[in-house]
């Protein structure tokens, strides 16, 4: 378990956490999630036969940018200079999986730009598949594993280390 929230004040008011005194460290995440979806819409995907092209490059480069954007997006996260972001695809029976890996050297973790690069991909192949299947369902996304910073190592139980 770990102290208070780090984003409230003594007031229990919203606030940008100070990184200014920290120093800079090697940091990464890996997050994942996996988006359910029918015989038909996977393998349309699968073979690129979709109304929208290739799905996974255009989710790729999708997942890529909203890293890079995250700290625009989620109100209280710093805007970061990452060194690198990486997003993957596997196929499953039922589903495509989204691994996201994001990384840099500085004085705050990447784990929200892990997490923000696989909801955006797994959001950008339901766009781009909504017309073969609109029941599609994004489930599972969770952060597998962070490293570098003051807390350190953590990962989940059944995850890979970063």
């Amino acid at each position: 378990m770990t102290g208070p929230l780090s984003h409230l004040d003594e007031h229990g008011q919203a606030r940008m956490v100070d990184v200014g005194g920290k120093p800079d460290s090697a940091r990464a995440a890996i997050a994942a999630g996996r988006i359910r979806m029918s015989a038909q819409a996977l393998a349309a995907i699968r073979d690129g036969s979709g109304p929208k092209g290739d799905v996974l490059a255009v989710a790729r480069v999708a997942g890529i940018m909203a890293a890079k954007r995250t700290g625009e997006l989620i109100p209280l996260c710093h805007p970061l200079a990452l060194d690198a972001v990486s997003v993957d695809f596997a196929f499953e029976e039922d589903a495509i999986a989204v691994t996201a890996r994001a990384s840099l050297t500085g004085r705050t973790g990447v784990e929200m730009e892990a997490m923000t690069a696989v909801c955006i991909a797994l959001l950008t192949i339901y766009d781009m598949a909504k017309a073969i299947d609109k029941g599609m369902v994004i489930e599972q996304v969770r952060l597998l594993a962070k490293s570098g910073g003051k807390s350190g190592p953590w990962r989940a139980p059944d995850s890979p280390a970063v």
